[in-house]
């Protein structure tokens, strides 16, 4: 696999590994976390999934300033060190039990994210940007996208794990210790980085930094909290007059206002041999802001459906290797869980006092009659964020194919361009979505609990789509940027993952608004049906203004 590739492949596939098996370990558990009774926080699920939305949206957003930062003065491989040690510190301090430590950690992976995420992107296109290698950039994307996802499927084992037997503070702190030994293997491989990590500089007709942060950086903060205060119109189903949902919602989208007009007046402001190439990236990075809201939902309603709506039962052998290795947990069947109305209930505290209990459903409020164990009988279910590992595991499975597809389509001159990958990566993963739509449907509503497979098929679809759209975009970032401004346009990429990020923890939120969960999924299938017909529209002019190279 590594004999056609550069040298340093490697080392950065192990690092992406090791550091998505830090930050998907976290994100696996944050919103169970954050739900949790006794160990978490006992938010209910709209807090949850707003405080989710807006910690993954914010953790997207800073590779803006992380991307400058590096292209401009520090480097790729300074940045990269500091942005993995400090997501390592912050994963660990998540473990701490309180609030204002939640927040503070919360923090310092938001910012080590911004240098560590769109750096160590841009300097694996760096080894592609020569004569050599230039043909196998997708391919070798496509290559270190599998070591994202070998992290993210591995590393929900050991999450649920330590969570089970030694607490959810064990699990914050394996997610830092993976982040660590990601950034001790990028340092092993440092000398095959020479030549290629060193700062671009300040070039002529950049904007200085001291201007960035004047025009840009000040007023998104200052936007940020106009929409933290500013009100809309009170109604009996917005009581708090919000404008978007939140005050957290309302503030993001409110400071991306000023990010994104700097992102336009890059392509005013281009050369005229740079702005085509400039106007199909902000093109792209507006169509997949909708792939993301939807794509985002595995952390939040997916997880929901796989802990409410997914039957997790297991028994027998799976029992067995469930239990010795710590990955099921122990539920005692009572019959008032089930016969008496909202006979489990969830705390709300303050400061760990109890202030007032919640009716929250158990789970074996929508099992079928017929499938409820005796009364007394205690069953075991499979950890809720193992459901976390299934799109990973597909990735895993599926890169390697999709690879050889498109080397087979390049070996016979029809490999498709790589904003037609995206177009068709939209559609598959819409058709993802009428997957869940069957499953509402076969467990009449959620009345009645479903088979895990219906997950499993819902992922893999979308994972097709993934692998059609995230890794082609990276390297399609990494073909068209102009030299000088590399950073700062894959910090666009990721400024549109923000964005959907949000998206998807707004949409979340929502889904205990919706009485028949079908119309959820079906609000998600329309969206990216939407982004997939404006793509395959503006696909012929996309296409024309990319060069050969591309194609």
């Amino acid at each position: 696999m590594w004999k056609n590739h550069p040298g340093a492949l490697p080392y950065l596939f192990l690092s992406e590994m090791w550091e998505r098996f830090g930050y998907y370990l976290m994100i696996g558990i944050f919103t169970l976390y954050l739900k949790d009774v006794e160990g978490g926080f006992s938010l209910n699920e709209k807090e949850a999934s707003d405080l989710y939305g807006t910690f993954i949206a914010l953790v997207f957003l800073t590779p803006f300033i992380g991307g400058l930062l590096a292209d401009r003065y520090l480097g790729y491989r300074t940045s990269i060190i500091i942005g993995g040690i400090l997501m390592g510190f912050g994963y660990m301090m998540m473990g701490v039990h309180s609030l204002p430590m939640l927040y503070l950690a919360m923090g310092l992976v938001i910012l080590g994210n911004g240098f560590f995420k769109p750096n160590i992107s841009t300097l694996l296109g760096n080894f592609y940007n020569t004569d050599q290698y230039r043909s196998r950039k997708d391919e070798g994307y496509n290559i270190f996208y599998m070591g994202i996802n070998v992290g993210a499927f591995i590393c929900n084992f050991f999450g649920a794990a330590l969570q089970i037997l030694l607490g959810w503070k064990w699990a914050f702190f394996a997610a830092g210790v993976g982040m660590f030994i990601g950034v001790g293997v990028f340092l092993l491989g440092s000398r095959h980085y020479k030549g290629y990590t060193k700062k671009k500089g300040i070039q002529p007709g950049d904007m200085p930094f001291w201007k960035i942060c004047l025009l840009i950086l000040l007023p998104s903060a200052l936007f940020g909290v106009i929409g933290w205060f500013l009100k809309g119109v009170a109604s009996e189903s917005n009581p708090n007059a919000y404008i978007f949902g939140s005050d957290s919602t309302d503030a993001f989208i409110f400071a991306c206002i000023p990010v994104i007009l700097f992102y336009s007046s890059l392509y005013f402001r281009a050369k005229p041999d740079e702005k085509s190439r400039i106007g199909a990236l902000l093109t792209i990075f507006a169509v997949v802001i909708l792939f993301w809201a939807v794509f985002k939902l595995n952390g939040s309603a997916l997880t929901t459906w796989a802990d409410r709506y997914t039957d997790r039962q297991v028994s027998g052998f799976a029992e067995t290797v469930s239990t010795n290795i710590s990955l099921s947990k122990s539920l005692s069947f009572e019959k008032d869980s089930v016969e008496a109305t909202d006979a489990q209930f969830r705390k709300i505290k303050e400061n760990g006092v109890v202030k007032k209990e919640l009716n929250y459903p158990s789970y074996f409020k929508n099992v079928r009659a017929d499938l409820l164990p005796a009364e007394g009988t205690k069953v075991s279910l499979w950890a809720t964020n193992l459901s976390q590992s299934i799109n990973p595991g597909w990735v895993i499975l599926l890169t390697p194919l999709v690879v050889a597809f498109f080397t087979f389509l390049r070996g016979i001159g029809k490999e498709p361009s790589t904003p037609s990958k995206i177009a068709f990566g939209l559609l598959i993963s819409g058709l993802s979505v009428l997957v869940m739509v069957a499953a509402v449907k076969a467990g009449n509503n959620g009345l009645e609990k479903v088979s895990v497979w219906w997950l499993v098929a819902n992922y893999g679809i979308i994972t097709i789509g993934e692998l059609f759209l995230s890794p082609m975009g990276l390297s399609l970032v990494s073909k068209v940027s102009p030299t000088n401004i590399t950073s700062l346009m894959m910090g666009g990429w990721f400024l549109s993952t923000s964005i959907g990020n949000k998206l998807s923890g707004v949409l979340a939120s929502m889904w205990d608004t919706y009485d028949n969960k079908a119309d959820f999924f079906w609000v998600n299938f329309a969206l990216l049906m939407a982004a997939s017909l404006l793509m395959f529209a503006l696909l012929r002019s996309l296409n024309k203004t990319m060069n050969q190279e591309i194609k």
